[in-house]
């Protein structure tokens, strides 16, 4: 049967807002450190930024792996294959939990690069110190990816909107008091956030995987049972289709990353207002990809289930529904920086009316870029639904690293624009990638229908 517009809106959000509220509250956990630690010190903040920011390229790269599990298992659903939904569910945390053990090593000599790379050397040494111990959070943060996909794709969003609240309201319980010395805590400023972010994801991959493994209403397609043995076939499926959407992540994160290692290079307070504005803008992106996601997740049944129109309509009302939230975002950039900025920094410290200051202008350039961000990450949920990861990735890095990076350094330095020149470039770079990548897609899409 043909569904409505106004079905295809209320199935998306039915299955995308939870999955909002999820990544809002992911988000919200290093919200939650960047605002404690910027009430701790500039130059902790400044390491927070930097070592997070590090953490995250790291971790997205290996991500793409258990976001592979989505589309997969989508498809599988929509085929009444339940073999494939252990199968794809079961390779996807060997692959997520292979790539965590493998990259630990690099947290640990993390000061090395950092200083490699042109950052002051307290707040190199300083972003070791976090990552020596938070680093060792990628192994659960990975695995919990991959379930998270797992039970988008079976429809089970509400479970990790609810545990994913528990997990902020956790960090928060563990961070402040380790972070300040309250409550009989000892005071251990940075070391304290990264104690809390390992806390929090181990604990949140021990009740998904509860859920996944024992809820009676999944318990049939036997997530955990004989673990340990491998399924080769269904591991190079997920690899195949994983590492470009691994790639593809690192390429846009790596842009954004990009800008904050240059951002240090022209001072801390610049690096800090950077980091600020990144957050509030990294929360609005949230609303997008969860959207993205659920796009995902339907377009994958409707292929699986042959439900072609079902498909082309769906997209249409997912893009309209994430062009509406951004263009909300907008106008909020633009009126009302000063509250938003205050929520981040205290006034009575030093330089935080410089902060607040230059961090009014990056978000009035955030709200320039809201609208081609939603586009290339919708258009990604997209084309991850129909299984085609390679060409985008080639898309992405070529917009991002070919095109967004050099713009950015050569306003920045050569064209002495500074900050402003940074931000304007990563306009440049996500406009080129929403533009190729949402071409892509709606000449794909008629392929599909036809084979």
């Amino acid at each position: 049967m043909t569904q409505s517009y106004a079905s295809h809106a209320r199935a998306t959000l039915a299955l995308g807002v939870p999955l909002i509220g999820s990544h809002l509250a992911q988000m919200a956990l290093h919200v939650t450190d960047t605002v404690l630690l910027g009430r701790y010190g500039v130059n902790e903040l400044a390491a927070v930024v930097i070592a997070t920011s590090s953490f995250f390229v790291v971790f997205i790269f290996g991500s793409g792996f258990a976001q592979a599990v989505m589309p997969l298992v989508a498809q599988a659903v929509g085929r009444g294959d339940e073999t494939q939904v252990r199968r794809y569910g079961r390779m996807g945390l060997w692959l997520s939990l292979a790539f965590g053990l493998v990259t630990y090593p690099l947290f640990w000599v993390s000061e090395r690069w950092l200083l490699a790379l042109g950052q002051e050397p307290e707040i190199a040494h300083l972003g070791q110190q976090f990552l020596r111990i938070g680093g060792a959070g990628m192994i659960p943060a990975l695995l919990v990816m991959a379930l998270k996909s797992y039970l988008a794709a079976l429809g089970r969003t509400q479970v990790v909107l609810w545990v994913t609240l528990a997990a902020v309201g956790v960090n928060l319980a563990v961070a402040y008091p380790l972070i300040f010395g309250v409550w009989g805590a000892p005071e251990m400023g940075l070391r304290g956030a990264a104690i809390s972010s390992l806390v929090v994801q181990v604990g949140t991959f021990v009740a998904l995987a509860a859920y996944a493994g024992w809820l009676p209403e999944l318990r049939h397609y036997h997530l955990f049972q004989r673990f340990w043995r491998a399924d080769w076939q269904a591991m190079a499926q997920v690899f195949r289709l994983g590492w470009p959407i691994g790639v593809t992540a690192l390429a846009e994160s790596g842009l954004f990353v990009g800008s904050s290692l240059m951002m240090g290079w022209i001072g801390t307070i610049e690096l800090a207002s950077h980091g600020i504005a990144m957050e509030v803008a990294a929360l609005a992106f949230m609303v997008h990809l969860g959207l993205s996601n659920a796009t995902t997740v339907r377009t994958g049944h409707a292929e699986g289930s042959g439900d072609f129109k079902g498909l082309r309509d769906g997209a249409k009302v997912a893009i309209g529904l994430s062009v509406a939230f951004g263009l909300v975002m907008v106008v909020l950039f633009l009126t009302v920086p000063g509250p938003i900025l205050l929520l981040f920094v205290d006034l009575t410290k030093p330089d935080s009316a410089r902060i607040v200051a230059y961090g009014t202008v990056l978000l009035a350039l955030a709200a320039l870029f809201q609208l081609a961000d939603a586009m290339q990450v919708m258009a990604l949920g997209l084309l991850r639904g129909i299984r085609d990861t390679t060409v985008p990735m080639w898309a992405a890095a070529f917009s991002y690293w070919g095109i967004g990076i050099p713009v950015s350094y050569l306003l920045a330095f050569h064209a002495g624009l500074g900050g402003v020149g940074l931000w304007l470039g990563l306009v440049v770079g996500l406009v080129a990638a929403a533009s190729s990548m949402m071409w892509r897609f709606w000449h794909r899409a008629p392929k599909v229908a036809l084979g």
